[in-house]
């Protein structure tokens, strides 16, 4: 047994000593071109955040200055108090007086290959006009609008409607079940829906404006109308005096929508999370802080230009399709690609053609479709000229070292700097990430914080851990981002994230972390992840790492179950590379892989082989059900959101070989 003094960190064993410096003709033209350079701009962040976030700041247009940087009671923040902006004016409007204006914003492509480009100043014209058809159908500022699209641009037009006339947006993701909306209505109070008849998944029509019905067959006082952007030329049905087509409604009214000046505080919009358990947190971002926290990093991280073309593969309905498909990208006058089907569609080098075609040169995505990709096999990749790359991003899960060595040197040519990216919804946007051109990065670390980012790893009494020891991740001071409650209930974001350390101030992030000796971040879980095994506690995810590295695995989830010697076990569920074969043996070397890389007390005690593993379809594998399947349980809970259904059964029906 491990001493009851320090069993409550988190033991920490993986060892990575491969470094990678940043590029040097990437350091040469990058905004950050030094770790001397990065750790002087973090200083002053630090000991000067309101002259760093006013400079920040002030890059973008308001209508009324602040006159106050940041108001601070925990845990209420108000940033750039008594400034007045208008967040669609800063995406759309401070683009058109120059050479941007004719500059592609968005260039889309559809899964059945239709294709379509928008100009900053055809951009505009569609935000302005859809902004009437909301005004027109009785939406003001205040108003909460639920938006339940395909991942097409009329997703962000919507959401630049909503924000350039003051009415907060409620996005939900468009993989989400009738029930997921009926609930996103009831807390949010919605009056307007905008949706489609149907998008496309996997050569499939998913039935969103069926969905939409089903949510409302009982009758919705609040919902006063239903726009109908007509997509996938499915079968749907209008009910009168509610219902509209987004076509006829824009055939109406005009393009000519003034931007409004809103408080820095004015609501943007509410995002849920969809949570294991309880009914879903709807996140509360505003206006003002949290579009210098997006264009910041946006610009600094992705080291934007203005010839690259910028690939983030996430769906609107998520937070990084918030902050880095919409509205960091568009603050910057970036070029977006957005693409709405399955990477497996027609086949599984639809990405790479998508990235020779569109001649791509950032790409930001999640370590769950590496590893997918990695299982497909390299062929696909190899197949195609990813030349235009020139930088790689991951998002949403700590990468596994040998995913990212994977992607760096067979996507990113061994030349492209890797952004591995944490952060939340809660808060906005990065919160710890390498800067391209500056920090050397290893595979599996995070790296540094990003400017005015005060995170620590503390024990249960919020006092900071040395080096390499395993505790809680906090930020210890705000950042303009950060979220500004959950909606409608403040007693449950106390709780959720300020009640562990009150005392102090601090925002626990649910996460577990170390940090080495040259201050780099390692993400080792949830803390509801990590698995108390004979008075150790270890970190999912280096499990995960130390099985991923072996040469026959593509991907593993650890989770534990109950052992009354040990607390809990171990149990890894495995899928491996084509050609590799699950058997006992597979399942023998693995554990003894596993007990090399970490120590005996890691070794799964339990090997479980699945041809795939059960994901959301934002490519989130979902533990929570792992568990209880590890556990010989009935699977319970909501499990509309995943991808497959069919995987757990056959999870449920499969065993150790």
């Amino acid at each position: 047994m491990s001493d009851p003094a320090i069993s409550n960190n988190i033991e920490s064993h993986l060892v990575e000593n491969r470094v990678f410096p940043p590029p040097a003709e990437f350091a040469q033209r990058a905004r950050v071109g030094s770790l001397a350079e990065y750790e002087r701009m973090y200083r002053e962040s630090i000991d000067e955040p309101d002259k760093f976030w006013a400079r920040e700041a002030s890059e973008l247009l308001w209508q009324e200055p602040w006159d106050q940087v940041l108001e601070w009671k925990c845990p209420d923040a108000r940033w750039f108090l008594g400034g007045k902006l208008n967040v669609s004016e800063n995406c759309l409007d401070r683009h058109l007086s120059g050479p941007r204006r004719d500059k592609v914003a968005i260039d889309f492509e559809g899964e059945p290959d239709d294709r379509r480009t928008l100009t900053y100043a055809q951009l505009h014209a569609e935000v302005c006009r859809f902004a009437n058809v909301l005004k027109a159908r009785g939406v003001g500022a205040g108003d909460r609008v639920l938006i339940y699209l395909p991942h097409v641009p009329e997703a962000a037009i919507s959401m630049l409607a909503c924000a350039r006339i003051g009415a907060v947006h409620s996005v939900v993701f468009g993989g989400f079940s009738a029930d997921s909306i009926k609930d996103r209505l009831a807390d949010s109070g919605a009056k307007l829906i905008v949706t489609a008849d149907g998008g496309w998944r996997r050569g499939k029509i998913v039935p969103l404006k069926a969905n939409v019905d089903a949510a409302l067959k009982d009758g919705d006082g609040q919902v006063e109308g239903v726009v109908v952007l007509r997509r996938a030329e499915n079968d749907v049905t209008l009910k009168s005096g509610r219902d509209v087509w987004w076509h006829e409604a824009a055939a109406e009214v005009s393009a000519d929508c003034p931007a409004e000046p809103f408080d820095s505080e004015h609501p943007l919009f509410i995002l849920y999370t969809s949570g294991s358990t309880g009914k879903p947190k709807g996140i509360l971002h505003t206006s003002g802080g949290y579009l210098v926290g997006t264009y910041a990093t946006t610009k600094y991280y992705f080291d934007l230009r203005e010839d690259d073309v910028y690939w983030c593969t996430a769906d609107v309905g998520w937070v990084t399709g918030h902050s880095y498909v919409t509205y960091g990208p568009l603050a910057n006058g970036a070029t977006v690609l957005m693409y709405e089907g399955a990477p497996d569609t027609p086949d599984q080098g639809r990405w790479w053609k998508l990235i020779e075609e569109h001649r791509v040169s950032i790409l930001y995505t999640a370590p769950t479709a590496i590893r997918a990709f990695i299982k497909w096999g390299d062929k696909w990749p190899k197949g195609y000229d990813l030349s235009s790359l020139r930088l790689l991003g991951t998002v949403g899960e700590p990468i596994n070292p040998e995913a990212w060595m994977w992607y760096r040197e067979l996507i990113g040519g061994g030349r492209c700097p890797i952004v591995d990216t944490w952060w939340q919804t809660e808060t906005g946007g990065h919160m710890i990430a390498p800067f391209p051109g500056a920090t050397p990065t290893k595979p599996g670390t995070a790296t540094r914080p990003f400017f005015g980012v005060d995170a620590a790893v503390v024990d249960d009494a919020g006092v900071e851990v040395g080096p390499n020891v395993g505790g809680k991740l906090v930020i210890r001071r705000p950042w303009p981002s950060m979220l500004r409650g959950i909606y409608g209930d403040p007693a449950r974001f106390q709780q959720a994230y300020w009640e562990d350390y009150k005392a102090r101030g601090y925002y626990f992030t649910g996460d577990g972390a170390r940090r080495d000796e040259h201050g780099n971040f390692w993400i080792v879980g949830r803390i509801d992840d990590v698995l108390n095994v004979a008075g150790h506690r270890l970190g999912t995810s280096e499990i995960e790492s130390a099985l991923v590295a072996h040469p026959a695995v593509a991907e593993a989830a650890v989770v534990g179950r109950p052992d009354e010697i040990k607390g809990q076990g171990v149990v890894a569920f495995v899928t491996l590379k084509g050609g590799q074969t699950a058997s006992k043996e597979t399942a023998d070397a693995l554990k003894k892989h596993v007990g090399t890389s970490i120590g005996a007390i890691a070794r799964p005690d339990q090997i479980r082989f699945a041809d795939a593993l059960p994901k959301t379809r934002s490519g989130k594998i979902m533990r929570r059900l792992l568990k209880q399947v590890a556990s010989g349980q009935t699977v319970t809970g909501d499990t509309t959101t995943l991808e497959d259904l069919s995987i757990l059964a056959r999870l449920q029906a499969s065993g150790e070989e």
